[in-house]
């Protein structure tokens, strides 16, 4: 298990990238896939995953990697800081 967990749901858009690619260019985080989050009004609208428990969308699945990752750098960051 990573520093920073990263979730998707298997229903959502996020779920059809290689998000486990990810753990290679961070090694300290993991990537889970679950079958349901109980997000569906979220899921069925915009491209979102979880990040150490907080929603993390967008409007295209590209903004979302990108805010995704922003999200496990400063997420990296306060940990090391700690």
């Amino acid at each position: 298990m990573g520093i920073v967990v990263v979730e998707v749901c298997d229903s959502n858009l996020m779920s059809a990238l290689e998000l486990e690619d990810l753990e290679e260019e961070y090694p300290e985080i993991a990537v889970l896939r679950s079958d349901c989050m109980n997000l569906c009004g979220l899921c069925k609208l915009r491209p979102y995953a979880m990040v150490n428990g907080n929603k993390v969308f967008a409007k295209t699945t590209e903004e979302c990697i990108a805010l995704i990752r922003q999200s496990i750098e400063e997420e990296l960051k306060a940990f090391h800081n700690i």
